[in-house]
C-alpha cells in the first residue's frame, strides 16, 4: 500500500550493476523537508538517487515519486536533478546555459531569472560557464535543476569541494526551498553535514542503517555527533 503522505517510496528496491548486487530489497519512505542520505563513497547513494529520478535500470521493486512512477513522463518538469559530474556546458555563458535548459523543459524566461537568482549568480549571468571557479560552477549545475520550480530536488554531493562559507549558503538555500514547498534529497558522505538535515538516512554497502532525525539517531545509540552514531551502527549490522 502506497503511503500517499510520501514524496518517494521504493518498495523492495533491487539494482544490479556489472552483475553485482548494490541495492538488495530497500524499502524506505521520503517526505517534504531536507533529507540527507549520508555514506562512504561507493555506498550505493548515487545508484539511489539514479533510481529516483527515473535513470537507473531496477531489477526488482518499484519507486513511486509524487505517486507517479519514477522516470515518468508527468514527473519531467516536477523534479530537479544534479548529478555528481557538471551537467552545463564550459563555452556558454550561465545565461546561455540556463537558457537552453529551460526551452528543453518547457520553461518560461521567468524561471531561468529566478534560478540564477537563486544561487547568488546575477552578477555572473553574463560570463562563460569555463570561466568561472568551482564553486560557481557547482551553483550554475544546481540553477539547471531549480528551473520550473520542481515539487522535488535530488542532488548528489552538491557540496563537495567546496568551501566552507559556501557549503553554508547551499544549506541555507535547501532550506529556504524546503520552506517554500520543494522537498529535497541531497547526499553528502561529509559526516559534519547531517546536523543540517530534517531528516537522516545512513547508508552503507547498499542497505539503509538508520532513518530519523539526527537527534533521534544520536539518542537511538548513545551518540553525541553522527561519525560516532554511524559507527555504532555499523557494530551493530556486524554482531
Amino acid at each position: 500500500m502506497v503511503n500517499s503522505s510520501a514524496v518517494v517510496e521504493l518498495r523492495d528496491l533491487q539494482v544490479v550493476r556489472g552483475g553485482q548486487v548494490v541495492l538488495d530489497g530497500l524499502d524506505l519512505a521520503v517526505h517534504a523537508g531536507v533529507t540527507g542520505l549520508l555514506g562512504p563513497s561507493g555506498c550505493g547513494k548515487s545508484t539511489l538517487l539514479r533510481a529516483v529520478v527515473g535513470v537507473q535500470r531496477i531489477a526488482g521493486g518499484t519507486v513511486t515519486v509524487l505517486g507517479h512512477e519514477a522516470g515518468s513522463p508527468p514527473l519531467r518538469t516536477r523534479v530537479g536533478y544534479m548529478t555528481q559530474a557538471s551537467s552545463v556546458y564550459d563555452d556558454l555563458s550561465v545565461g546561455e546555459n540556463l537558457r537552453f535548459f529551460a526551452r528543453v523543459l518547457g520553461c518560461g524566461a521567468g524561471s531561468v531569472y529566478s534560478a540564477i537568482s537563486a544561487v547568488d549568480l546575477t552578477a555572473q549571468r553574463d560570463q562563460v560557464v569555463g570561466r568561472l571557479s568551482g564553486g560557481q560552477r557547482s551553483r550554475v549545475g544546481l540553477a539547471v535543476a531549480l528551473l520550473g520550480a520542481p515539487d522535488l530536488l535530488v542532488l548528489d554531493e552538491p557540496t563537495v569541494g567546496l568551501d566552507p562559507v559556501l557549503r553554508r549558503d547551499l544549506w541555507d538555500l535547501f532550506h529556504r526551498l524546503a520552506a517554500d514547498g520543494t522537498a529535497v534529497l541531497v547526499s553528502s558522505h561529509v559526516m559534519d553535514e547531517a546536523d543540517r538535515c530534517d531528516r537522516l538516512m545512513l547508508m552503507r554497502e547498499g542497505q539503509i542503517l538508520a532513518h530519523d532525525s539526527p537527534a533521534a539517531i544520536k539518542a537511538s545509540t548513545g551518540s553525541t555527533d553522527i561519525e560516532t552514531a554511524f559507527l555504532a551502527l555499523v557494530g551493530r549490522d556486524a554482531a
